[in-house]
């Protein structure tokens, strides 16, 4: 009997530096597919000399895969003029990718998809109706000025789901409102983490590392670092971000930005007229092991964002045993507790600054054992397999029934 097929689309090409939870999440359910199914990725080149649309087998984290670049996307961390979602949409038109599961990390490829055959499968990373809504920044999302066009496109394709996941309760509760007949198919899915690569270190081990890298960025042993890990994007608000810094009137606290985008030449500019050179270091964009030895050594993690899904970073960071402070947005407020992260009501650098404060100066009250205990059910090795393991039944079934 054949394996089944699992083909993932997205935009990205999993062996290239890039930054995002979709990619992360990709990478694992690719790293944890059990040896029964054929996996299969629709993605991008990341250079010239690599040939596109063409099949090619591939390795991914000691699995194997099937790898289709579509085109060229030579960095994927900043936009185009034309988004690259719509080049990704163009491109997949016309063609036929029909597999025994296919799985979209954005709505708008699905168009490509209405006629395939096979369990197709969405996943919802963020709020996209508090997206639409969005009055920080008009260029936060292209459908913020054209909603109603969004909406009538979702209607269009939304209902050849099999499945619809969502890592954000209060979204998936408004797809059951807007779509009553696809009640039963609209499901909550916990993000997951890698717990092989995010985990805590002893307290010893945590400031011996912090130590090191204070002294190799030429800082004063004192100093706590807080840790900033995604895209430079409105959506993150790096802006207010690097404004709370500058509030909170803490000399030997220090600010690295782990990541890259649109809004990385603001940043700079914030940080010097603000004169926080000394006090913001901006790393770019880093390996994911790389971004796992910050988070182990970090004082605390901070999201300035103004809409979110559950961002794999937070999981990631509270696995790591660091706590979090975070605006009030997305599922995060629901995850944390009292004694793993702060959650500010007001989206103000004066409010991040003050539970930033309030998390570094008194560690004694967010402790290791909590943040992990609260990062523990979204181990993807749990999660993933689950996923996986309830698709594997529904195939055999299907199976069952098409040769009795």
């Amino acid at each position: 009997m054949h394996k089944p097929v699992l083909t993932i689309f997205y935009q990205f090409n999993p062996w290239h530096s890039t930054i995002g939870g979709i990619q992360t999440l990709i990478n694992t359910f690719i790293k944890y597919a059990p040896s029964e199914f054929e996996v299969r990725l629709v993605g991008t080149g990341s250079d010239r000399t690599q040939k596109v649309r063409k099949w090619q087998e591939a390795e991914l984290a000691g699995r194997e895969i099937s790898f289709f670049p579509l085109f060229t996307l030579e960095n994927d961390n900043f936009r185009s003029l034309v988004p690259t979602t719509i080049k990704y949409t163009a491109a997949l038109l016309g063609r036929n990718f029909t597999s025994d599961f296919m799985h979209f990390h954005r709505l708008e490829p699905s168009l490509a998809a209405l006629n395939w055959q096979g369990e197709k499968t969405l996943f919802i990373h963020n709020d996209i109706h508090s997206q639409t809504k969005a009055a920080d920044d008009k260029n936060a999302i292209l459908w913020r000025r054209f909603p109603a066009a969004y909406f009538a496109l979702e209607s269009l394709l939304v209902r050849q789901f099999s499945q619809v996941f969502s890592c954000n309760t209060d979204s998936a509760q408004l797809y059951r409102q807007r779509y009553p007949s696809m009640g039963d198919r609209v499901k909550y899915i916990k993000n997951s983490f890698d717990n092989e690569i995010f985990y805590p270190l002893s307290q010893a081990e945590r400031e011996a590392q912090r130590h090191e890298l204070a002294k190799r960025l030429g800082l004063s042993e004192e100093t706590r670092f807080i840790l900033f890990a995604g895209r430079l994007h409105p959506q993150k608000d790096p802006i207010l971000l690097v404004r709370a810094i500058a509030a909170l009137k803490e000399p030997h606290i220090h600010l690295l930005i782990a990541g890259d985008g649109e809004l990385a030449a603001a940043v700079r500019t914030e940080i010097a007229q603000l004169e926080l050179s000394s006090r913001v270091t901006m790393l770019g964009a880093i390996p994911i092991e790389e971004l796992a030895k910050l988070h182990r050594i970090s004082n605390a993690f901070i999201l300035s964002s103004a809409y979110e899904g559950l961002p794999l970073v937070i999981l990631e960071a509270l696995a790591s045993g660091t706590p979090v402070v975070t605006t009030k947005c997305g599922e995060t407020p629901k995850l944390l507790a009292p004694d793993n992260g702060v959650v500010c009501e007001v989206r103000s650098p004066e409010c991040l600054a003050n539970a930033l404060h309030q998390v570094i100066l008194h560690p004694e009250n967010y402790p290791s054992v909590s943040c992990v205990r609260t990062a523990q059910p979204y181990a993807a090795r749990s999660v993933v397999r689950d996923v996986y393991s309830h698709m594997f039944t529904r195939w055999e079934k299907r199976n069952f029934l098409a040769i009795s």
